[in-house]
């Protein structure tokens, strides 16, 4: 069966989140060593991430978490078509000749537009609203992600041609707990690929990022995990999404970031950042040596809130990427969304994620 149209899955005016996975044409190495060719591309990581860091500061797209693989790339990004729609006019085109500047530095950095260059985008109503449509969708976020690193990766290796798969595979999350296994699948993906042992020497992903952070912070008082993720001082994870929601403590409405880094402080799980790490680490020694080890009895209430037993739990995370399809949610979510877009994706008996059978 064919691959859904992207505009079936993905719509930029909607709060959506969405797992997205890129992957290299023809096995190609994305990053890491080439055992045949014995060349080393690590470094490619860096600019991938680099670039995420970037879009985070331009899109009005919430970088959720991800990892980097050898021929891969995993991303859990959310849509924030409120946020773009509370920028003014010049925001909007401002940031749009950030993507595409007319005239670049000599460093290769964009030039600060000019008034005719801003005045293109704001005095045409057409354009500047497809820019501030454009601003607000996965499919371009990945496009500008891809397009660079395929640019730099076949100049780098002296070839033309494809780098990446033509398109990109999305997954839309419709709840919290396929956002949690979904979170937990892409943050342990380095260690089930046996590339690391313990989320904190996984590198490139980002919990790899929020632990460096939390050890910088060393001893330092923080009233809570909720304030300190929404500081300035999250020198590696400050570009990502906030981990920890607080309905009631958090401002209703877009939730803007001044600090320039990420377009909002809006979290995305109901559990503190320490209880999701904990989490993380219990569900990788599951995965890895068959259920050693017992729960802490404070990690159970995540569990049971979200209405999974401990071996479903572990098994879902485990086979999150197999068995997925479509979207992952719980039947009565996968049955509205199902609904709305008028397409018939079945859900799995017994299934706490109604698992698509599609």
């Amino acid at each position: 069966m064919p691959r859904q149209a992207r505009g079936e899955v993905i719509d930029p005016n909607q709060i959506q989140v969405v797992h997205c996975v890129e992957r290299c044409v023809r096995q190609a190495w994305l990053c890491g060593k080439d055992a045949a060719t014995g060349r080393c591309y690590e470094h490619r990581r860096g600019w991938i991430r680099d670039r995420m860091e970037f879009l985070a500061s331009v899109f009005g797209i919430d970088c959720l978490t991800f990892s980097i693989m050898s021929s891969h790339a995993h991303l859990v990004l959310r849509s924030r078509p409120d946020v773009v729609a509370a920028w003014s006019d010049d925001e909007v085109a401002r940031r749009w000749l950030r993507l595409f500047p007319k005239r670049r530095n000599q460093d290769g950095s964009p030039a600060e537009p000019t008034i005719p260059e801003l005045d293109m985008i704001r005095n045409c109503p057409e354009v500047l609203a497809e820019r501030q449509r454009r601003l607000s969708d996965v499919s371009w976020y990945m496009r500008c992600l891809a397009e660079n690193i395929a640019r730099r990766s076949n100049a780098e290796d002296e070839v033309r041609g494809h780098f990446f798969e033509g398109r990109f595979r999305a997954q839309l999350l419709l709840d919290e707990a396929s956002l949690l296994a979904c979170a937990a699948y892409v943050d342990l993906n380095p260690i089930r690929a046996a590339m690391a042992e313990t989320p904190e020497t996984s590198d490139f992903t980002g919990a790899k990022d929020r632990i460096d952070d939390c050890r910088q912070s060393g001893s330092r008082k923080r009233e809570s995990t909720h304030d300190w993720e929404r500081g300035r001082g999250r020198r590696h994870s400050g570009w990502m999404s906030p981990m920890e929601i607080d309905e009631q403590r958090d401002p209703v409405g877009p939730n803007l970031d001044d600090s320039g880094r990420r377009g909002s402080l809006k979290g995305f799980l109901s559990v503190s950042l320490e209880r999701y790490l904990e989490l993380l680490d219990w569900t990788g020694r599951q995965i890895r040596s068959d259920k050693v080890g017992s729960i802490p009895e404070h990690l159970q209430p995540i569990l049971t809130r979200i209405g999974l037993d401990t071996h479903g739990w572990c098994d879902i995370v485990l086979k999150f990427g197999r068995v997925f399809r479509r979207a992952a949610g719980s039947p009565e979510h996968l049955a509205e969304e199902a609904v709305r877009r008028d397409q018939n994706w079945l859900c799995a008996p017994g299934n706490p994620l109604g698992i698509s059978s599609v």
